[in-house]
């Protein structure tokens, strides 16, 4: 009797995955990690990266709902406090015990001038370690989103920081190299075991994680390897080289449904271009003493000359979702009115810019990535192009991500294109970060052309504390509405992200663009 039950037994383990097996994940996108500093780079690829290794308090499930992380419960105690209890006997990668004066240090840093993840610690005014493995975090009036800002902060330890002189974020803006940008120590799934900066990058599984017992997928190593080259990408996947590919090419894309398996899904990810609205004359153009941008018809101009549907059908290849919003369908807040597109109008372009002084007379020069988004820097040719049938010169500075971020960051420039995703799924984190005035903390912080309205400030910081979510969506909605008014951006599409993966890669599609390796199974 025992032999054909230990038959059965052999060939049932057989079709089920591997969980115990080692298995390495070799995966590529056009752009290496800008820095291995969880604070540094609030960057998508780069998040994700960083929370391989360092866990956050909240995660989200394949449903984007928030369950438990290095916290395995909270409650609100009133309106302006929240109660975290942590996760007991979690270790650092060094052995280390993670308490709760790990969170204090962890969220205080973020919240310092050289972070660029004050967003996820917008509305906190402080936080406290009430005993090892309870931690208390003090809002400025109620918070509505607090808990979707916590899955993307990753806890690092503080006495490893310290020692390696990292209790400050690397300034990314300035160039600044620290400890922290090149060497990774959290408590999450994977360790990082070697980086070799624009080459290849290699984590290890943890064996001591905490999550390891639930572990979905079987990934035990991963391997990151940047190729720029589109045809290259592709080259790799289909060759055997990588195992994944997070953003095949559009025009590849035909190719690789018939040889690969590919996964096709919205992102949560508005493509825009923005202006400097601000300064009194606009660097890199012809004209000087004044800046043409603080015109709102020629911000009216620029926006109606681009033919969006041929950017759609020529360069994106079919593969984006027009939008006259600064928010994805995905992201609360978001309605049909606010993405709907001011009509493509080549007479009424002309018409603004001769009614507002810039008849063929107008240059200046736009700032592109040429490595980050979906064919950025094709996009960035097509509206320098169309640009030029209304009479407007010019010049394409395309460049790497690694460049261009400081670049802009540091205003050091007129116009340029950018992306912008929503972690939180909530139009808050867009509003205060894009759209805000600049002051201290998240506001403005990512608003680099310097777009200002007092009333649609006063708006933003009443959707920070609201609760009544009618009001507090009637409110979002008015902010965007007055700033679209304004054309205060210019929206061009939502991205449209299709991965391409061998075919005994199992994976579920992210909307934020984000694969999570613990969850992948390579059959």
């Amino acid at each position: 009797m025992r032999r054909p039950l230990l038959v059965a037994a052999i060939a049932a383990a057989l079709l089920l995955p591997s969980l115990g097996t080692a298995k390495t994940f070799k995966w590529t996108s056009q752009g290496d990690i800008l820095t291995l500093d969880p604070h540094s780079q609030n960057e998508g690829l780069n998040i994700a990266a960083n929370l391989w290794v360092y866990d956050p308090l909240l995660n989200y499930n394949d449903k984007f709902e928030v369950i438990p992380g290095l916290a395995t419960s909270w409650e609100q105690i009133n309106p302006s406090l929240w109660r975290f209890k942590l996760r007991a006997g979690v270790k650092f990668h060094d052995g280390s015990a993670f308490t709760a004066d790990d969170v204090v240090f962890s969220i205080k840093r973020a919240m310092a001038p050289s972070s660029q993840f004050k967003s996820y610690v917008a509305g906190i005014s402080d936080v406290t370690a009430i005993d090892p493995l309870t931690v208390e975090i003090s809002t400025a009036g109620p918070n509505p989103v607090l808990l979707r800002q916590l899955p993307s902060l990753g806890i690092m330890s503080k006495a490893w920081s310290e020692k390696n002189n990292a209790a400050l974020p690397q300034d990314f803006n300035k160039k600044e190299e620290s400890f922290a940008a090149r060497h990774a120590m959290g408590t999450g799934p994977y360790m990082l075991k070697s980086r070799e900066v624009d080459i290849k990058t290699v984590y290890v599984e943890n064996p001591n994680w905490w999550g390891k017992p639930t572990k979905q997928g079987n990934v035990t190593e991963i391997v990151y390897t940047p190729i720029k080259q589109n045809a290259t990408r592709t080259a790799a996947l289909l060759s055997g080289e990588v195992d994944f590919v997070l953003d095949p090419a559009a025009q590849d894309i035909d190719r690789l449904r018939s040889q690969v398996k590919v996964l096709d899904g919205n992102e949560n990810r508005t493509i825009y271009i923005a202006m400097d609205v601000k300064s009194p004359e606009l660097k890199y153009s012809n004209i000087k003493g004044k800046n043409p941008l603080t015109d709102v018809r020629v911000r009216e101009a620029l926006y109606r000359a681009i033919d969006i549907e041929t950017i759609k059908k020529a360069v994106m290849r079919g593969m984006s979702l027009p939008t006259g919003a600064m928010i994805s369908p995905q992201v609360h807040g978001y309605s049909e009115a606010l993405g709907k597109r001011v009509p493509y109008d080549l007479v009424k372009a002309r018409a603004l810019l001769k009614e507002a002084g810039y008849d063929n007379n107008l240059e200046f020069t736009i700032d592109c990535p040429n490595n980050r988004y979906i064919n950025d820097e094709a996009i960035c040719q097509a509206v320098v192009a169309m640009w030029a049938k209304i009479g407007v010169k010019t010049k394409l500075n395309a460049m790497p991500r690694a460049t261009f971020f400081p670049k802009v960051a540091n205003g050091d420039t007129s116009i340029y294109l950018f992306g912008w995703g929503v972690p939180t799924f909530d139009a808050y984190y867009t509003l205060e970060s894009l759209i805000r005035s600049k002051a201290t903390g998240a506001a403005g912080a990512f608003n680099y052309g310097g777009y200002s309205n007092p009333k649609v400030d006063a708006l933003i910081d009443a959707v920070k504390t609201e609760i009544d979510d009618a009001k507090r969506t009637a409110m979002i909605q008015e902010a965007f509405t007055i700033h679209a008014q304004e054309f205060g951006t210019i929206p061009l599409h939502d991205q449209v992200i299709p991965w391409a993966m061998k075919k005994n890669i199992d994976i579920k599609h992210q909307p934020n663009n984000r694969p999570v390796i613990e969850r992948i199974i390579i059959n």
